[in-house]
């Protein structure tokens, strides 16, 4: 991706963790020398309630202070949110859509008749939380699925970037939490698949 100014948006629900990955990516980008802005957009703020998230990063200065209609990524927490939600709005024909689901990226082509340019990959970003995490939060295998379909971000730099993060949100708890989400986005980098 070689635009002057990328946007993403996240979709989750209330709980999974959308803004905080908006953010965790925001400041990864912070620390790669680029400006950023993260931020959510709530509607009813309730546990379970859809949510979405904006990234908008750019290696000038970014002067655009209004909502990400237009993005060039997006990324799909809850794959329920698929038919309540037009995850597909605004985004480009040259866009990537990113999906926490066990579906192969074809049948999820097929499933919202996406335009035959966008790019669909796909992981099982919810499994891959249970078994690193052991907790159904997608959010940070979505990160290690961002890094590896979009080149934003060299990928060691993000990685060390968001293990600093980690361990700033979670001081004073066990040392394993920060391990397990590393290693969930790590897992979420190598699983994340796209059309052959």
């Amino acid at each position: 991706m070689a635009k002057d100014l990328i946007e993403i948006r996240w979709h989750g629900r209330g709980g999974q963790g959308a803004k905080t990955a908006a953010l965790l990516f925001g400041e990864a980008a912070i620390d790669t020398g680029m400006y950023i802005q993260a931020f959510p957009e709530y509607g009813p703020e309730r546990t379970g309630a859809p949510v979405s998230a904006f990234n908008r990063l750019s290696k000038k200065p970014i002067r655009l202070h209004s909502g990400v209609a237009n993005p060039a990524i997006v990324l799909v927490l809850d794959p329920s949110l698929l038919t309540t939600v037009d995850v597909l709005d605004g985004l480009g024909e040259d866009g990537i859509l990113i999906v926490n689901t066990s579906d192969s990226p074809g049948e999820i082509r097929k499933k919202l008749s996406v335009n035959p340019k966008i790019k669909v990959y796909t992981l099982d970003a919810s499994k891959i939380a249970m078994d690193t995490i052991g907790l159904n939060k997608p959010n940070t295998p979505m990160l290690g699925a961002l890094s590896k379909v979009s080149n934003i971000l060299d990928y060691n730099k993000m990685l060390k970037s968001i293990e600093h993060k980690l361990k700033i949100k979670f001081r004073g708890k066990p040392e394993e939490i920060v391990t397990k989400n590393m290693k969930a986005i790590k897992t979420a980098h190598e699983e994340t698949r796209g059309e052959s």
